[in-house]
């Protein structure tokens, strides 16, 4: 039985269903390259459900509802009674903490595993839980006014009452002086070059971090007239972010993919290590990916729709960026803010998962269904943009229409040129691997012939002698 037939059948079976009868394929079937329907629910499970398929401590992995269900009895037990509740602040908090609790607790219960199994499945049903929660929260705000939501945010962190939008214009001073980019140069930097070391890492694709590196400098110079802190100088823009900041980014990220990629994985368990040392360094080695998938958003076959599910993840993704600012500009939140620190780290692991699943359902044609953490990560980035357009109306009033016309024509006319550019690459360098190829055969044809017409002389000539020698 094949390993994916004995896979579906487990889980099947530890969902209470019954396992599926698989028909053998003959030599002709398999020669085809079409997948049957056992393959594709295995590939639709296999990226929105993976299970874990080496477990080496047990422990960690058994069913653990009856614990989780007393510990939630008990907590609620102690909160409900233990607690002094004459403060309604605090009765307010911590039942939203509560709630957040259970709600994470149910995840962890119920919702699917995501493509990831690293450090543990429960982990990325957590992050899927917390972006199921934010995107609740993002449609209860949508039906809130804007002077609630702002009180709200002031009683949530009462640091920022008083406080402001980034108003700060960058492109004030351009004089390229060495002391004039100094200044330019914070921990926003690190955490910049940071943020694009882990985008090549989710992308894994150079030519596709390179093209949304430079389509969003391009997306921040078409919406510096209702951002003031989109302004910069062309030093700014070309030294500091493009080359600096994100070239390295980049680099970086891809250098770690290839490793990722060329190491060997062998999974030894913790129980049969012997030294401490090795034990500790397997524990370490639990938060590592499990394994690495070389990814390969086109080739030379690819057809018109995966031209357009590129062109939609690209937008996407500096829609996903434009949030960030005018989230924070609309309701009034300073940058260092721990609001935006925490958002950014939700959308960072939730974009991990959500990636992989889109691009299984671009690439692969057997996989008919999107994968849950793909669907959420969507949801909240559109509801995002419809907050800001709900309570931006005033700033998205002043946009300039041209502006914005002109930036959706560029990224599709971007995207165009880039897909056939990866594409004319692709088939050059494929043609060439071919000619490489039929050269080495040519030349292994021509060295083995002449080998052969060389050992038939060396056979006529020992024959001739031994005839002679024999006369």
């Amino acid at each position: 039985m094949d390993a994916r037939v004995r896979v579906s059948a487990k889980w099947r079976r530890s969902r209470g269903l019954r396992p599926r009868r698989h028909k053998q394929k003959s030599a002709e079937d398999s020669s085809d390259g079409e997948s049957s329907a056992s393959d594709t629910w295995y590939q639709q499970h296999e990226v929105n459900d993976k299970k874990v398929d080496n477990i080496t401590v047990a422990f960690f992995y058994k069913p653990r509802t009856l614990t989780l269900l007393f510990i939630c009895l008990v907590a609620m037990l102690s909160f409900a009674f233990a607690r002094n509740d004459d403060i309604l602040d605090s009765n307010i908090i911590h039942g939203a903490l509560f709630v957040v609790f259970m709600f994470e607790v149910v995840s962890i219960l119920t919702f699917p595993n995501g493509p990831f199994t690293r450090p543990h499945p429960a982990v990325w049903r957590m992050v899927l839980g917390f972006g199921v929660l934010y995107l609740m929260i993002l449609v209860f705000v949508l039906f809130q006014k804007f002077s609630d939501m702002n009180r709200f945010f002031r009683w949530l962190d009462p640091e920022l009452v008083g406080q402001g939008p980034d108003l700060t214009n960058y492109a004030a001073d351009c004089s390229f002086t060495f002391a004039n980019v100094w200044t330019r140069v914070d921990v926003f930097v690190i955490a910049h070059l940071l943020g694009w070391a882990i985008k090549a890492m989710v992308i894994r694709d150079m030519t596709l971090c390179w093209v949304n590196s430079i389509l969003w400098e391009v997306t921040e110079v078409a919406f510096a007239h209702l951002l003031a802190n989109f302004n910069e100088c062309w030093w700014d823009i070309w030294l500091l972010d493009i080359l600096l900041c994100n070239g390295l980014g980049i680099f970086l990220g891809i250098y770690l993919c290839k490793k990722l990629e060329m190491r060997e994985y062998n999974w030894a368990s913790i129980k049969d290590l012997k030294r401490p040392r090795d034990k500790i360094r397997r524990a370490v080695l639990q938060f590592t990916p499990e394994s690495w998938t070389h990814i390969r958003w086109l080739d030379p076959q690819s057809t018109y729709m995966r031209y357009i599910a590129m062109c939609v993840f690209v937008i996407m993704w500096q829609i996903a960026e434009l949030n960030t600012f005018f989230l924070k500009h609309i309701f009034l939140i300073p940058t260092k803010n721990s609001l935006n620190a925490y958002r950014l780290l939700l959308i960072t692991a939730m974009a991990a998962p959500a990636n992989r699943q889109y691009y299984v359902y671009v690439t692969d044609r057997t996989c008919k269904r999107m994968g849950t953490h793909a669907w959420v990560f969507l949801a909240i980035t559109f509801a995002e943009s419809i907050v800001c357009i709900k309570f931006g109306l005033e700033l998205f009033a002043q946009t300039l229409v041209s502006q914005v016309a002109y930036w959706i024509a560029f990224q599709m006319l971007t995207c165009l040129v880039c897909t056939f550019a990866i594409i004319a690459i692709s088939q050059r360098r494929r043609l060439q691997r071919k000619q490489s190829a039929s050269t080495v055969a040519m030349n292994g044809a021509v060295s083995s012939a002449k080998e052969d017409d060389q050992s038939e002389t060396l056979e006529t000539d020992e024959t001739y002698s031994m005839t002679k020698k024999t006369d």
